[in-house]
């Protein structure tokens, strides 16, 4: 489900009328345009969002598409690309002189983008104070389960070697922010096999996808889909074509719109594919305009990835496919994401406060003050404190500014964008084995589980072994003291029925998918120095899919990702489970407040415009701010663009 946009040659083509939709929810309130700040991207009139409109309307609501596109492929008003002037700002240069410095700046949020425009604004000569909300780490999503760290954490797993992400935890080649400040701050990184690898690092796809009962091989799949798409009862002419094709061939016309072209001309592309589709969710899209059936939608939204996002933009979807081409690399750093939060707040660690979370904005008169208050934690008193500055950066998820009153009023339209930006659910839970079983071929498996009692291979194979737990972390490997009792049992009442045993899997890294509740589960890519065994991401589940995990505590949740890893691996996995697990809920973090802002049809047009215009003193930045949420990448363009704000405002 990837597309790629080779950057050739192209003439300009004519925009065209808008489609016709259906009326906005919302109306141009009286009096609304008198209290907007300046530097906003241009908002259509409601007269240009509801009809197909006459010419002269069309071009007011043409000019909305040009500005959402330009934030896509991040070019300023003259077309022209920032992300190298980023870049040298970022990575080499820091901020241009100014006739101004000395400001005292607040940044609200240890993220990447809060620690990056510290940085920056530090760099230049002014007064910064970070506040951040957590009291023990620094980093936002980006949140890895490990022992140490800024966060000084204890073992978070039996063996303390082990590590796994709770957030972010891979980057892609094409962001080149990302990947620079990485190389520029010293810290290695390797590839992130996406896809799974032979011992010789070669893509091999062996990883399973089990869906409606039928288990094949992603390369099997690809050779030959009969089975698993007449399943879903597809049309005979998708019966021989993979879902990823599907996909592809849906979006083969946006795809038309921006392939081939360069400059000027694939601004006004991407501005098209904005105003003929940006109010369709994907669901739409797939119905009216790719005219597929029902059960194919069942079919792609399973087996990739689409299910859970139906309801959402599909200009979202569309936009993370085209930016991300077929030969894109992925990266992951050793030692978790969160070596690059070490890194990022030991050069603004004295201007961090911790345990600072902010509960009241004032602004105005060329004065910014910010009211906090800590959480008590560990039995400390609370504690209030205010900050004062003469601008302020707020990376706050808009979904957490939310809840915290600003004073005066922000405009109607920042307003409106903070209450109803869609912010998404996402979901991990991991199992740490005490061997990686992954990388397994039957032979191995018959040694190991030979070691464990004679006899027991062919039980697994036979599914003859106890239903009771008492083999779960069986093998000698595992280390003794995690499993309890309970866990046995709560096991054992979640386990499936089915006990069939698949072949060995025999992978490195890549994902497997399946139509059970954990829906998809990775495979780590390399081995923990000094240790046999690794950490399962057993579930990654979004929107809906993810909901219905966080219905769950904590320790409910590993049992039952165990059997639905066995549901897709076989049951003999048991032996090696070290009985503990981690997880994280993004839409349950106190400071997150979901994953990342997806947006809902029509949301690039109607809220996008007003989510980063500067409000007086107040700057906003985060990767809600940019076309790239849940990417660092999205994050660090913001950083540079809300430090060149305040930098050089007069």
């Amino acid at each position: 489900m990837i597309i790629q946009t080779p950057p050739t040659a192209d003439g300009p083509d004519e925009p065209v009328p808008v489609p016709a939709r259906r009326p906005s929810r919302r109306t141009v309130i009286a009096g609304a345009a008198a209290v907007t700040g300046a530097g906003a991207l241009p908002v259509a009139p409601a007269s240009a969002l509801t009809t197909r409109a006459p010419a002269r309307a069309a071009d007011t609501d043409w000019e909305t598409c040009l500005a959402i596109a330009r934030a896509i492929l991040v070019r300023d008003d003259d077309d022209q690309p920032l992300v190298p002037r980023y870049a040298d700002i970022l990575l080499r240069d820091g901020l241009p002189r100014a006739r101004r410095t000395g400001r005292r700046v607040l940044v609200v949020g240890a993220g990447p983008a809060g620690l990056s425009a510290a940085h920056l604004l530090r760099e230049a000569g002014h007064q910064v104070t970070v506040i951040e909300a957590n009291g023990n780490r620094v980093g936002g999503r980006i949140k890895t389960f490990r022992t140490g760290g800024h966060e000084k954490s204890p073992a978070p797993f039996a063996d303390p070697k082990q590590y796994a992400e709770a957030g972010a935890m891979r980057i892609p080649d094409s962001h080149p922010l990302v990947t620079g400040l990485i190389d520029g701050l010293g810290l290695k990184r390797r590839r992130f096999h996406l896809v799974d690898v032979d011992g010789a690092g070669r893509p091999a796809n062996r990883t399973w996808i089990f869906v409606n009962g039928i288990r094949v091989r992603r390369a099997d799949y690809a050779r030959a889909p009969q089975a698993v798409n007449r399943s879903f009862g597809v049309p005979a002419a998708h019966e021989s074509v993979p879902a990823a094709q599907i996909v592809r061939n849906a979006f083969a016309p946006v795809r038309k719109e921006i392939e081939g072209k360069k400059d000027r001309a694939l601004v006004e592309g991407w501005a098209r594919v904005i105003q003929r589709y940006g109010h369709m969710s994907m669901y739409r899209y797939l119905t009216e305009e790719a005219e597929l059936d029902e059960r194919t939608i069942d079919l792609i939204g399973t087996v990739e990835n689409l299910t859970s996002r139906l309801h959402l933009a599909f200009v979202h979807s569309f936009i993370g496919a085209s930016l991300i081409s077929p030969d894109t690399a992925f990266f992951e750093l050793p030692g978790g994401t969160a070596t690059l939060a070490d890194a990022l707040y030991a050069r603004v660690k004295d201007l961090v406060r911790l345990d600072r979370r902010a509960t009241r904005i004032t602004h105005g008169e060329g004065k910014v003050t910010i009211d906090t208050v800590s959480e008590g934690r560990g039995g400390d008193p609370v504690r209030r404190e205010t900050f004062t500055g003469d601008a302020a950066i707020i990376t706050v998820p808009f979904s957490g500014l939310r809840h915290i009153p600003v004073t005066p009023a922000l405009s109607y339209g920042k307003r409106r964008a903070i209450t109803e930006l869609h912010y998404d659910a996402a979901t991990k839970v991991l199992l740490e084995f005490s061997r990686r079983w992954w990388e397994f071929d039957e032979a191995d498996w018959k040694r190991e589980l030979e070691a464990v009692r004679p006899g027991l291979y062919r039980e697994y194979q036979l599914g003859r072994t106890p239903v009771d737990g008492s083999l779960l972390g069986a093998h000698a490997s595992v280390p003794k003291g995690h499993v309890s009792a309970a866990q046995r049992s709560h096991y054992a009442a979640c386990r499936l029925v089915t006990r069939d045993q698949p072949e060995a899997v025999g992978v490195i890294g890549g994902g497997s998918a399946t139509d059970n509740p954990n829906r998809f589960m990775f495979q780590p890519s390399y081995p923990v120095e000094g240790s046999k065994g690794g950490v399962l991401l057993a579930s990654y589940s979004w929107s809906d899919d993810a909901l219905k995990w966080d219905s769950f505590d904590d320790a409910e949740r590993y049992p039952r990702a165990l059997a639905g890893v066995q549901d897709v691996y076989g049951q003999r996995i048991e032996v090696f489970y070290t009985g503990v697990g981690r997880t994280q809920s993004w839409m349950r973090d106190a400071y997150a407040y979901g994953e990342a802002s997806v947006l809902l049809p029509g949301q690039h047009t109607e809220l996008f415009p007003h989510v980063r215009r500067p409000e007086g003193n107040l700057h906003f930045g985060g990767c809600h701010t940019s076309v790239k949420p849940a990417w660092i990448e999205g994050a660090l363009e913001s950083a540079v663009r809300t430090a060149l704000e305040v930098h050089l405002a007069p």
